[in-house]
């Protein structure tokens, strides 16, 4: 609704002042400013921006809200300089303000136009007068000076209370997509761009030669903008075309079309109440409203049905626009977050902006040329924005910032026309987004499947690793995996689908028989590519639709054009022990095998090879016939096991864990033949996890059980938090799991987590003696009774598992050790156990 000035509600928010800072490192002058630095001259070129007494307008600041710096925008990220431990308040500070309350935001290059959007509320509903919203980054400043001799020192110390909103990361980082490779921000979003690129059939050529065009005219808007960190023009042909500086990154990005996070940048906007600026003396022509507004969230990547564009973050801009009643043909000035082409494509593709739109899509010169300052960049975008709307009074100027992966969208529309505060229904619109539906996750991938998206990443000394998304043939579940470094096969399919020796069975791994379609489930056209769904118009370059082969590790997922390949590159281990292992001992004694782990310098923690170990050597235990009983034990007297190795987790070394689980039996779905631990000395987190997963546990005196893991801020996700409370009592079970507390062998037997207590050193003994015990009885009722109780676990009707009919019965009654134990009986003589 526009209205004249005096019309307006004294509480309707209004942009006063905005600011911007910068330094490069071949800047004379330069000064090593720090981040705090930074947003402090910034905040002050906002505060004399306004026109009125920078002193009197500092005074009336209530909040102050920063935006984070990369050195803290992650649980692990690191400040080699130091920072200040209130960032918000050391910038006020700088500035003279006292504000009472100091915030700092989440992560994401969505947050300074959400602050700017939510602080506006805050004003417009009475809660706060004069707002201060700033960030910045240091980053080219921190890294040539983080080894020097004489760097400076940026860490400060700042009383006061700080709402400090943490990383705001939920959804947006992931574990098992990390295993995969999905570590990085071009890598996830090249899987954007190869998707959109797919669907507009068009070529890598015809694709890399639109990057170009799109981001040819922001180099310009660079090259003139003083606080651009790249002021240098290039053509479209020169950014997309590789070369040893404009190396391949993630394709199909190179160097020059990514975000550019060396920057020294520091932005800030400053927001009053119509009624606080009056009292401030703020000229009418520095001000400029919010009029529309929107902060949106896309849902998380593998839940997206279309991997090719962000629906969520184009209807943001939808109603930002319509809430300030105004079409994008009608606004005068466009920035569009460019941390990659991607999230310019998708906004640009829904409204029909065309790459040379004579409004162009950047104010500043974008990411990769004017500088990506982290999750400060938007706040550059609006101080130029609102620089133009008060150069072309009555004009409108849209703002898109975008967060995560093409995850979180924030709009904000300005315009010097007075205008109401309305609220938007950003609520309502999330709710929808939520409501969505989500293709099915399969986090273990196995079969043939599809390509979905894709990207090949390229390492400085040459090295390709591809990252696929997938969809499973059988069921059209989505998957995520990646390449083997060795597999130059599907590198290649990825890079050029057109791989030497494809039409002639002579690439990477193939044997005799393949090139005629006579390997496992090859069908005809699978040699070119060629499956049920792809048509005309389809390029013969395109690695999106082609058929791959899948298969699931503890490691991960991998793809390969075939499976004979993943056969080579993977190849199954005989389920036999071996002679000899490098972190267990195994010993063979009749039907009874003995596993011990053998690390006892390390307490007997298991690392990703001793728990490989393990898992084989128990793979061949429950496949050997004449095998019956095991007992897991740990070398040495002073632990069974203390679980994960907290050292090697921290190492940074590559991390996993068997698809059986930790030592090979925590997620192991069959065990049907019994598994006794011996626990002697501490049976710590992951070593109690492993405890709750053998069938029986003798344990010495000395024995302690506890899931330390909260200690150490993780969880028992190793199956502790699901089996203890169906162990012991649920109340005691809490206690252990929530504090860590130890149980000792004496209460693990009362409560039923301990079958048998022993002398002091003596816990292998008594499992020798429970295995004695199970040996005498025949191996195949053992084995029928742990198959027929698995069975069952799960109905909780008595009467109704009593009844379950298992074939396993069955085959009980027509086998040779029934007939044997019925005929030994009647004879009064020892039963011969066959285990058949």
């Amino acid at each position: 609704m526009t209205l004249s000035l005096d019309d307006l509600d004294p509480r309707t928010p209004i942009v006063v002042g905005v600011g911007q800072a910068s330094e490069r490192l071949d800047d004379p002058g330069y000064q090593r400013r720090s981040p705090v630095d930074l947003a402090a001259d910034a905040a002050r070129e906002a505060l004399a921006d306004t026109g009125a007494d920078p002193a009197k307008v500092s005074a009336a600041i209530d909040t102050v809200a920063g935006t984070r710096q990369f050195e803290n925008s992650m649980p692990m990220a690191r400040a080699p300089l130091g920072r200040s431990d209130n960032f918000p308040r050391s910038v006020a500070n700088r500035v003279g303000a006292r504000p009472r309350r100091a915030v700092l935001e989440v992560a994401g290059g969505q947050s300074p136009q959400h602050l700017v959007n939510e602080f506006a509320a805050t004003i417009a509903a009475g809660e706060a007068s004069a707002v201060l919203i700033f960030g910045s980054e240091a980053i080219s400043t921190i890294e040539r000076f983080a080894k020097a001799d004489d760097k400076p020192d940026f860490a400060e110390h700042v009383d006061g209370d700080l709402e400090d909103r943490g990383y705001g990361l939920r959804g947006l980082v992931s574990m098992h997509q990390a295993s995969h490779g999905l570590t990085d921000a071009p890598s996830q979003y090249a899987l954007f761009d190869n998707a959109r690129r797919a669907r507009l059939k068009l070529s890598r050529d015809e694709y890399a030669a639109a990057i170009g065009a799109l981001f040819a005219p922001f180099t310009r808007v660079a090259a003139a903008n003083p606080h651009s960190s790249a002021p240098v023009e290039r053509s479209a042909s020169e950014l997309v075309t590789p070369t040893e500086a404009n190396r391949p990154i993630a394709d199909p990005y190179t160097r020059y079309v990514v975000a550019r996070e060396k920057v020294n940048q520091g932005a800030a906007v400053l927001l009053t109440s119509v009624a606080e600026a009056r009292r401030l003396e703020i000229p009418y022509e520095r001000w400029v409203f919010v009029a529309g507004h929107a902060d949106l969230r896309e849902r998380n990547l593998m839940d997206r049905a279309d991997l090719s564009a962000s629906p969520a973050s184009v209807l943001a801009a939808r109603h930002a626009l319509e809430v300030a009643g105004v079409g994008m043909d009608e606004v005068a000035t466009i920035d569009l977050y460019s941390c990659f082409p991607a999230p310019v494509f998708n906004i640009a593709d829904a409204f029909g902006l065309a790459a040379d739109d004579p409004r162009g899509l950047t104010l500043t010169g974008g990411l990769p040329f004017f500088g990506g300052a982290g999750n400060n960049y938007s706040m550059h975008a609006i101080a130029e924005t609102v620089q133009r709307a008060r150069k072309a009074p009555g004009s409108y100027g849209f703002v898109g910032a975008n967060g995560g992966s093409m995850s979180k969208y924030s709009v904000g529309v300005y315009t010097t026309t007075p205008s109401t505060w309305t609220p938007d229904r950003s609520g309502a619109l999330q709710a929808e987004i939520d409501a969505w539906p989500a293709p099915v996750e399969a986090r273990q991938a196995d079969g043939w499947a599809t390509v979905e998206t894709y990207t090949v990443k390229h390492g400085r000394d040459g090295k390709r690793t591809g990252i696929v998304i997938g969809r499973l043939e059988d069921d059209g579940r989505r998957f995520v995996a990646r390449t083997d470094d060795r597999d130059a096969a599907i590198l290649d399919l990825l890079t050029t689908a057109e791989r030497t020796g494809e039409r002639t069975g002579e690439s990477t791994g193939e044997r005799t028989g393949e090139s005629t379609g006579e390997s496992t489930g090859e069908r005809t056209g699978e040699r070119t590519g060629e499956r049920t769904g792809e048509g005309a118009g389809e390029t013969a370059d395109e690695p999106i639709g082609k058929r791959v082969y899948a298969r699931s590790f503890g490691f991960g997922n991998r793809v390969t054009v075939y499976p004979s390949t993943m056969d080579e590159l993977f190849p199954a281990s005989p389920t036999v022990l071996r002679e000899r292992y490098e972190h267990i001992l195994v010993k063979r004694d009749g039907h009874l095998l003995e596993v011990t782990i053998n690390r006892p310098e390390a307490r007997n923690s298991l690392h990703p090879m001793a728990n490989d170990e393990l898992d084989h050597a128990f793979n061949a235990y429950f496949a050997d016939p004449d095998l019956w009983v095991a007992i897991l034990t740990g070398a040495g007297d002073k632990a069974f096991s203390a679980g994960n190795d907290l050292i090697y987790s921290a190492s940074g070394k590559p991390m996993w864990v068997p698809k059986n689980g930790f030592a090979g039996l925590t997620s192991r779905r069959s065990m049907p033949k019994p598994v006794i631990a011996a626990v002697n000395g501490f049976a710590m987190g992951g070593g109690c996890e492993i405890a709750l997963a053998c069938h029986l546990v003798v344990a010495d005196e000395t024995a302690k059980f506890a899931l330390s893991e909260v200690k150490v801020g993780l969880i028992a996700g190793a199956g502790g938090v699901v089996r203890l409370p169906r162990t012991v009592p649920v109340k005691l079970a809490n206690e252990m799991i929530l504090t860590g507390r130890r149980l000792t062998a004496a209460e693990g037997l009362a409560h039923g987590l301990v079958n048998r207590v022993t002398d002091a050193g003596k816990a292998l003994d008594g499992a020798h003696e429970l295995a004695a015990e199970i040996l005498e009885s025949s191996p195949t009722s053992v084995r029928i009774s742990l198959q027929v109780m698995e069975e069952t676990r799960g109905i909780p009707d008595v009467v109704d598992a009593v009844t379950h009919h298992s074939p396993a019965l069955d085959d009980l009654m027509i086998s040779e050790d029934a007939m044997e134990g019925l005929t030994a009986f009647a004879q009064k003589r020892k039963p011969r156990w066959r285990n058949r």
